[in-house]
């Protein structure tokens, strides 16, 4: 596909070519629009007018239609995946994991939820009585309030809880103390509890008069009466003690007829519990937990609740509810009751065998599909030099991957506090080609992702990214840098293991348009071959002697046709030679001799003729001028410092950054890439200029 972009930030126009199903390498230099690319390609995907984020400062409040920012040519792409430093920023360690939802990412696969779905559809029966009764719901919601109203205690019964005190001190709403019967109205209704607070809110003005706070009439006989009533009732109390009696009656036909019975009586006690009373409602609670929780086993039933079962059918047939063991409980409501789910139950025990099958199989797909992330994972962080290792742990009912350091058996709880930038960016890689392995975008877009890293870390997050089983080989991939060292391993070195070979190309950006040309593995060459190619192909003589003196220097030749080539450079009309510290003048045979070597790279040389060359700050000024090429424009600009006096910054970066370029073995040819970015080319000229 080709990708046309227009008006994008700092990019006016540009076509960018990327082949599909394979990747695609973008050489760039910082500045060139690597990132605007990246997100123009996310914010066009995502529509709704989200491109006009990029639109340039220039364009801003613009009215001409034609000039908005566009991306054409994503034709069948309808999903990304970015990465890039949003990306890595938001990437943080989980307190339980080491991404958002790892189950997804790492465990979920076509398999898991094939055999997920058989194990649904086989206790689909069970699921269905639960869904299609509602009167189970409501009876494990009641239990539920029943049993929680006893407390938390070792001996099963505690005073802080809602039963002890709502009937443990008696039922005072039952039975009212002897004084308050003129209440009685008001103590039993449905909002009996309010009126309590409300009353007991007023007694704070009974003694500001003797008459009524409410209604003025005289009280002055009835204080002690109205006091009595916050002496013997408590509204909080009397919340827990509606709360038990409703829940009593809601659960009444669920009990057997002398349980009910019993119940009744406890609930309307005078006194409060007595020891045998507060045995008998252990009794009851353990009872009522005990269907309840089986209950709620099988509600919530799912492969999960087996995988540990060594047989499946010893599980399921435990789960019957026998309310022979819950005499309590044993009544016309119940049986009714229990017998639906018995017999669910019963429907999927008669398919155990199949059931316990696909168990069984789900259980070795996690297991395999965990080992094999887990090994890829763990075999790149050893690969990079990192001493960490990821692992996969239960929790929940799911699983969850987890980082720990070869240090520690712990997993850590904040890996942003223990990693680095470059292991951070690392982690993030790695998580992020899961991701993509797992979501499956269209076209994955990977902007500048391994700058950070040393050469060895380099390699490893290719390989880890392009080469393995589980990796992004095979699929639409746009990785942009501006490090050329993946290009030379990937194309150079080992292009033979990479299938399908990878796509590069050298992007460039030159008054807001931005070109592309091709980068083959016939571009990648020693500077050394370099120097020979530019030396015969460089129109102007002065740039061909920069080429040579390199030349020499490489191959750590400073002989003297090297040296003579230095004092060319550095205008020096005779020649000299520093021995022991001090200059001494070539000699006649000397200049002879280092002429007749250079002139075997460079049959025109001629010292006198160049030196007046390079002394002539017009004939220089207008071979910058007319030069098409900014690395020549670069080494005549040297010749002209004087002249333009560059600020620190940009003598630094001519003079070291493209002055010996032997950062790499191999490279690309500068004089056929346009490697030097923009702005330096921008103020070389402007300096130029003003001469």
């Amino acid at each position: 596909m080709n990708l046309t972009i227009a008006y994008c930030n700092n990019i006016d126009a540009g076509v960018i070519a990327i082949e599909e199903d394979r990747l695609n390498i973008k050489y760039a230099m910082n500045g060139t629009g690597k990132s605007t690319l990246a997100r123009a390609i996310e914010l066009q995907l995502r529509g709704e007018g989200s491109l006009k984020e990029l639109t340039p400062f220039k364009l801003i409040g613009a009215t001409n239609d034609e000039h908005v920012p566009q991306v054409d040519g994503l034709t069948g792409v309808s999903s990304c995946a970015v990465f890039n430093d949003e990306y890595i920023n938001q990437f943080a360690f989980k307190p339980d994991e080491i991404l958002t939802d790892s189950f997804e990412v790492f465990v979920r696969s076509p398999d898991y939820d094939r055999h997920l779905a058989e194990i649904e559809a086989l206790i689909a029966s069970i699921r269905a009585t639960f869904k299609e009764s509602q009167e189970i719901d409501q009876v494990i919601g009641e239990l539920t309030t029943l049993s929680d109203s006893f407390g938390k205690s070792k001996s099963g019964f505690s005073a802080a809880g809602a039963l002890a005190k709502g009937i443990g001190n008696g039922n005072k709403i039952a039975n009212i103390p002897k004084g308050l019967e003129s209440y009685t109205a008001y103590i039993r209704s449905s909002v009996n509890s309010k009126w309590l607070r409300w009353q007991m809110d007023g007694n704070a003005y009974v003694e500001l008069s003797d008459n009524c706070p409410y209604c003025t009439a005289s009280t002055s006989d009835k204080k002690v009466t109205i006091a009595k009533v916050s002496e013997e009732y408590d509204a909080k109390a009397v919340e827990h003690l509606n709360k038990i009696v409703a829940v009593l009656d809601n659960l009444g036909r669920y009990f057997s007829e002398d349980a009910s019975a019993k119940l009744k009586a406890i609930a309307c006690n005078v006194s409060g519990l007595s020891k045998e009373e507060l045995s008998y409602l252990l009794r009851i609670k353990e009872q009522i937990d005990v269907l309840k929780g089986k209950m709620l086993d099988l509600r919530e039933m799912t492969y999960f609740s087996m995988k540990d079962a060594t047989k499946v059918s010893d599980l399921l047939s435990g789960l019957r509810i026998d309310l022979g063991y819950l005499p309590e409980l044993d009544s016309p409501s119940t049986r009714e009751l229990v017998a639906k789910i018995n017999a669910a139950l019963e429907s999927v025990l008669g398919k155990v065998g199949k059931l316990q099958g696909e168990v069984a199989q789900q259980t070795s797909v996690i297991s395999k599909t965990i080992e094999a992330n887990k090994a890829g994972i763990n075999e790149f962080l050893k690969c990079a030099g990192y001493k960490y290792h990821v692992d996969a742990e239960y929790v929940d009912q799911t699983y969850r991957m987890r980082l720990r350091h070869m240090d520690s058996a712990k997993a850590l709880k904040s890996g942003s506090q223990h990693l680095s930038y470059g292991e951070k960016n690392a982690f993030a890689l790695v998580l992020f080609m899961y991701e993509c392995l797992s979501k499956h975008p269209d076209i994955v877009v990977l902007d500048d992702p391994i700058s950070s890293f040393d050469r060895n870390k380099k390699y490893a997050v290719i390989d880890m990214l392009f080469r393995g089983k589980r990796s992004l080989r095979g699929r639409t991939v746009l990785m942009m840098t501006h490090d050329l060292e993946p290009i030379i391993d990937i194309l150079y070195n080992l292009p033979h293991i990479f299938d399908p070979i990878p796509l590069a190309s050298f992007m460039w950006l030159r008054q807001g348009i931005l070109t592309e040309f091709p980068i083959a593995r016939a571009d990648l060459c020693t500077f050394g071959r370099i120097c020979d190619e530019n030396i015969e192909g460089a129109g102007e003589d002065v740039v061909k002697v920069t080429y040579l003196r390199r030349h020499y220097e490489i191959l750590d030749n400073k002989g003297m046709e090297y040296q003579m080539l230095s004092n060319l450079l550095h205008k020096r009309r005779e020649p000299f030679k520093k021995e022991g510290g001090a200059e001494i003048p070539f000699t006649a045979a000397e200049i002879e001799n280092a002429t007749e070597q250079v002139r075997l790279k460079m049959p025109s040389f001629d010292y006198e003729l160049l030196l007046s060359r390079i002394s002539n700050v017009k004939l220089l000024k207008d071979a910058f001028m007319c030069s098409s090429h900014s690395y020549e424009k670069l080494q005549l600009f040297r010749l002209l410092q004087d002249e333009v006096k560059p600020n620190a910054v940009l003598k630094k970066f001519i003079n070291e950054t493209f002055h010996i370029e032997n950062e790499y073995v191999m490279q690309i040819n500068p004089c056929k890439y346009e490697i030097v970015p923009e702005f330096i080319m921008e103020e070389c000229e402007r300096l130029v200029g003003s001469i």
